[in-house]
């Protein structure tokens, strides 16, 4: 036999019919956990951090030094595939970077969600793209085709990070509380079961 015994503060106590005790706590709220705001808080998101703005740093001075004189040694189309494709790299990664600072300045409490949120649609995020898509891609010089793979890495992850971690607001711009379905069916067997 096990009696449950409730309290007004959301624990229970369970006396099983050997007198051994269990006590667990009841969640009330039935609110879905943010495992978006925990990420955002965590070392993973550092690790992120880190890694999109070191990716930054390493693609600005692959391109103003040895990119630039390995461009000068390609064939006339291959150069214009070059340029062309250093400037997507360079919007995409601006994009990431901008991302990552919105994000990190909700994390550091500088800005709130709403502002977060506004700032965030400005920062152009599509779909999961691949080097593959890119014509001509094994025509360009190793090191740029090197960015362009990590990029695309980064930008795919970025994406559905993005997805994880974007704010439900509805249409006055509050954040919408999303139940927890599991967690709503619970209670109702709790209070099915104990009598």
């Amino acid at each position: 036999m096990v009696k449950t015994l409730s309290s007004r503060t959301g624990v229970s106590e369970r006396v099983m019919s050997n007198g051994s005790r269990s006590v667990s706590s009841i969640s009330t709220s039935n609110v879905t956990v943010s495992f978006g705001e925990r990420y955002q808080a965590s070392e993973q998101f550092d690790l992120v951090f880190k890694e999109g703005m070191a990716l930054v740093e390493r693609t600005a001075s692959y391109l103003e030094g040895p990119g630039r004189a390995e461009a000068r040694r390609l064939p006339a189309p291959a150069n214009v595939l070059y340029a062309s494709e250093s400037m997507r790299l360079t919007t995409r990664l601006l994009d990431l970077a901008s991302w990552l600072l919105i994000r990190r300045a909700l994390k550091e409490g500088e800005i709130g969600e709403a502002e977060a949120d506004k700032k965030r649609s400005s920062v152009s995020l599509h779909g999961p793209a691949k080097p593959s898509h890119v014509q001509g891609y094994d025509t360009l010089p190793q090191g740029m085709r090197d960015l362009i793979t990590e990029s695309y890495a980064l930008y795919d992850r970025i994406v559905r990070l993005d997805r994880t971690l974007s704010v439900n607001l509805d249409d006055a711009g509050a954040e919408r509380v999303l139940t927890n379905p599991v967690g709503m069916q619970m209670d109702r067997l709790r209070v099915a079961f104990s009598s």
